[in-house]
């Protein structure tokens, strides 16, 4: 069926097209007779305004840009979750994007938002972003941006995280206390901020216990649970067998806790295991996997309040904000 539009409404009423835009919105310039007949004519028909066209109008929508890493991850999905409840009840809606980890695909992501003319983003970067130009192109053109858990360096913007070496340092601490000693670090890409500030956790807490680091017990990958199994199976190929692994994220210390298991050794007499966000899948597996637990609803809250905060005041923001939330060790039965 045709939407109807308001030159329809104008032609059955035999007024302007603009006495009906005005008589909608309540002009005072319009009679209030003109403006009942207008308004019970939209209703029967149905009539909704062209969202675009307002936005066109108006050079902004009530339309707020989601950019994530991968949507079926837990951590993203709980995190977009956070940022819709808020938005909702602010008025907005939200379009979600994923990069599934390349920057050329958040590139495109970032440009199509800008061209829907949204009123701001809120973004967790791809694993291979190195640099934010698409980001500050949004930036040039007046869209605010948030950033959470993982954000762009070069780029001076708020951002919602959680301490990443404080954590990382507590759960390879759980590790030495528990009389771990051989801890291998299976770990993201190099360039990617909260990979090296994990690995930075590690690095502190065998430090700390007086464990001599071993370069062989580092393992960069990816932040898939194909990494994890990988580099386990590179390990057991070597001959390498440390006694616990602390993993950079859940899908990771998964993969690597696969492989474990194909190798037949146990968990967690022959070796212990630590993931990173408290993927559900860690407290179903036997044993449950001992991880850190992100508070991922409420960075998705605090991103999309800050957001609508900067979208919604009349003055720039002073400075960005850093929010650092509290993160937690859960400790389960692998370690």
């Amino acid at each position: 069926m045709k939407h109807i539009t308001i030159t329809d409404i104008a032609k059955k009423l035999g007024i302007s097209a603009s006495t009906v835009s005005r008589a909608l919105s309540d002009h005072p310039d319009i009679k209030a007779e003109t403006k009942k007949q207008v308004k019970k004519l939209a209703k029967e028909f149905y009539y909704k305004p062209n969202s675009i066209a307002q936005s066109l109008k108006n050079n902004r929508t009530t339309i707020i840009g989601v950019i994530v890493p991968e949507i079926q991850h837990d951590f993203f999905s709980s995190a977009i979750s956070g940022i819709e409840e808020v938005a909702y009840h602010a008025g907005y809606t939200i379009i979600v994007s994923q990069s599934n980890e390349n920057y050329e695909r958040e590139v495109v992501n970032t440009n199509a938002l800008i061209q829907q003319r949204v009123a701001g983003i809120v973004a967790s970067i791809s694993q291979n972003t190195k640099n934010g130009d698409h980001f500050q192109g949004a930036i040039d053109r007046g869209i605010p941006l948030v950033f959470f858990d993982r954000a762009c360096s070069d780029i001076a913007v708020s951002k919602v995280i959680i301490d990443d070496m404080k954590s990382a340092f507590e759960a390879v601490s759980h590790l030495t206390e528990k009389g771990y000693n051989r801890i291998a670090h299976f770990t993201g890409p190099k360039d990617l901020e909260i990979c090296k500030l994990r690995l930075k956790g590690y690095t502190d807490a065998l430090e700390k216990a007086d464990i001599p680091l071993r370069n062989e017990l580092i393992c960069y990958g990816g932040l898939h649970e194909t990494d994890g199994y990988h580099s386990m199976d590179l390990l057991l190929k070597e001959n390498i067998i440390p006694d616990a692994i602390f993993a950079v994220n859940d899908p990771v210390a998964v993969g690597a806790f696969q492989r474990i298991k194909e190798a037949g050794l146990k968990i967690p007499a022959d070796i212990g295991i630590v993931g990173f966000s408290n993927n559900k899948i860690t407290a179903l597996v036997d044993p449950p996997i001992t991880t850190v637990d992100q508070p991922s609803f409420e960075m998705g809250k605090r991103s999309a309040e800050i957001l609508i905060e900067m979208i919604e005041s009349e003055e720039p923001l002073a400075e960005p904000k850093t929010v650092i939330l509290e993160a937690k060790l859960i400790v389960r039965s692998s370690t």
